[in-house]
């Protein structure tokens, strides 16, 4: 089993709640399975904290918020703790990378009427960026 867990981290860091899910899904005793990733954890094979940094800095180069990738990394089981230090980027970081964002995929030009400003707040609610921050990009307003 030990072997299996590697191969798995090979592929891609894991959490420990992701890797222990994989290894019971492959019939794997529940007992061998902690036991194993206590093992990894202490020779330092199997981190969340190194987890959590590569998977936040994979999701921030995608173009995704901080709402999304902290959710993504409570679906992986990783706690906020972890999260909240990554993510803790001044309110005009996040605006700017909203912009990026939000230029990339509609180009330069303000929302031409409430529907599109409409759609545009939805496709960046969904990429994980705050209500807030939102509302004053597509009012044009800055932050400091």
């Amino acid at each position: 089993m030990r072997g299996e867990a590697l191969a798995l981290l090979a592929r891609r860091e894991h959490s420990r709640r992701e890797l222990a899910r994989k290894l019971a899904a492959r019939g794997h005793d529940p007992a061998d399975i902690g036991r194993a990733l206590d093992e990894l954890g202490t020779s330092g094979l199997l981190s969340d904290a190194r987890m959590a940094e590569l998977y936040v800095a994979e999701r921030l180069a995608k173009g995704f918020g901080p709402l999304r990738v902290r959710q993504e990394l409570r679906e992986r089981g990783l706690a906020d703790e972890l999260a909240d230090p990554l993510l803790d980027l001044p309110a005009h970081d996040w605006f700017a990378r909203m912009a990026q964002v939000a230029a990339k995929k509609y180009g330069p030009n303000p929302p031409s009427d409430p529907k599109e400003r409409a759609r545009r707040a939805r496709f960046l609610e969904y990429r994980g960026f705050s209500a807030d921050l939102i509302a004053r990009f597509l009012r044009g307003d800055e932050v400091d």
